[in-house]
């Protein structure tokens, strides 16, 4: 009788524990330059995919892009950007219980508009990739989430065949690999993947290593990228040609397997934006503007991609777009329509279904979430 009570009382706290789950989505825009709200948090309802609002910051300036910290503790934003100045890595403390952001502090980016912020697994370094200056740019951070100034800067040079996209270097992202060992910065001002070891024992822990840089097909501007779950690949989204292209990952290289149109249609202009993998590594997703889709592939084990379909994002300018964490809905940040779209995606098959698209938020830019 006393094994049956335990296990009552056992289970009674397991699902007390699940009940007080609750899956947030913070939400970073464009606010044209000036302070206003800024950053969004919403709650997910992991059974219907609703959002309910449930705070914003105050007098905050263009918080375009978002990170977590590993512990889920802190969020820092890119703010201050696509301004004639150098903008900032903005520092806020999350409440878990209620979802409320605390500003803490800001550092210069050393770079104008910084448009992706990573924090390193230790969380002790935090990089900035700057799209206006063409650098990347290492911050310390402390136990209270602040922010130290900036302790390595590097500038790129370099040109590629579009005079007027690609008239010097324009690091799009800054991404890690997924033993944090290596930091990989597509650029597309200058069609490169730039390779970096990163040794966190080192006060300046970036090491270029030129024979690990990638040079991509010319005009393609590599933007943003995606490693697969087995750790096993990689895939770089190109905003200016369309194309996704996968590699193969060992060790810190890249070698390329495949390259696969993400538009629905051949257009003069592409504008690709984001990409991520489902959390089962079974299927990829990007987002694509001027069309304004979402593209859908299986991914086989070997990690090529075979094309789905397309889904309309119910919005113009799906700049970014992620899964929740349980990998049941996928969100849109459509900047140019003022809206969020909620899908639910189907997990055996891949596909997508619209759910909701009546989240209205000015200019959303960058969607991130974390479950506490």
């Amino acid at each position: 009788m006393k094994k049956l009570t335990y296990l009552f009382i056992f289970f009674i706290n397991i699902s007390f524990v699940f009940a007080q789950n609750k899956t947030l989505m913070f939400v970073g825009t464009y606010t044209d330059g000036k302070p206003d709200k800024g950053i969004y948090v919403y709650e997910l309802n992991p059974s219907n995919g609703y959002l309910k609002l449930i705070f914003n910051t105050e007098n905050i300036v263009n918080p375009s892009f978002l990170t977590l910290s590993p512990d889920g503790k802190f969020l820092y934003a890119c703010t201050e950007t696509k301004l004639p100045q150098h903008g900032n890595i903005s520092a806020f403390a999350i409440n878990s219980a209620n979802g409320s952001l605390k500003f803490i502090n800001k550092q210069s980016a050393n770079g104008e508009n910084p448009v992706y912020v990573s924090v390193h697994k230790n969380n002790k370094f935090v990089v900035s990739g700057n799209y206006g200056e063409g650098n990347v740019t290492v911050l310390t951070k402390n136990g209270d989430g602040s922010l130290n100034p900036f302790v390595q800067s590097i500038r790129f040079s370099g040109t590629s065949v579009n005079k007027e996209r690609q008239e010097k270097p324009h690091v799009h992202s800054a991404n890690f690999s997924p033993k944090n060992d290596f930091l990989y910065l597509p650029d597309l001002g200058t069609d490169k993947i730039r390779t970096f070891r990163f040794d966190e024992k080192q006060a300046k822990p970036l090491i270029e290593v030129n024979e690990l840089t990638i040079n991509t097909d010319a005009g393609g501007g590599p933007r943003h990228m995606a490693f697969h779950p087995n750790q096993k690949f990689a895939y770089s989204i190109e905003e200016m040609s369309g194309n996704i292209v996968g590699y193969a990952y060992k060790n810190g290289e890249l070698s390329k397997i495949q390259s696969i149109i993400s538009n629905q249609k051949k257009a003069d202009i592409y504008s690709s934006a984001d990409i991520h993998i489902s959390p089962d590594g079974k299927f990829l997703y990007a987002s694509n503007r001027v069309e304004n889709t979402i593209s859908m592939f299986k991914i086989a084990k070997n990690g090529v991609l075979t094309l789905l379909g397309h889904e309309s994002t119910y919005g113009e300018t799906p700049r970014n777009f992620n899964l929740d964490p349980t990998g049941n809905f996928v969100i849109v940040a459509n900047q140019s329509s003022n809206n969020i779209v909620v899908f639910r995606r189907n997990i055996k098959t891949g596909l997508l279904s619209k759910l909701s698209d009546d989240t209205k938020v000015l200019h959303p830019s960058c969607l991130q979430f974390k479950t506490y």
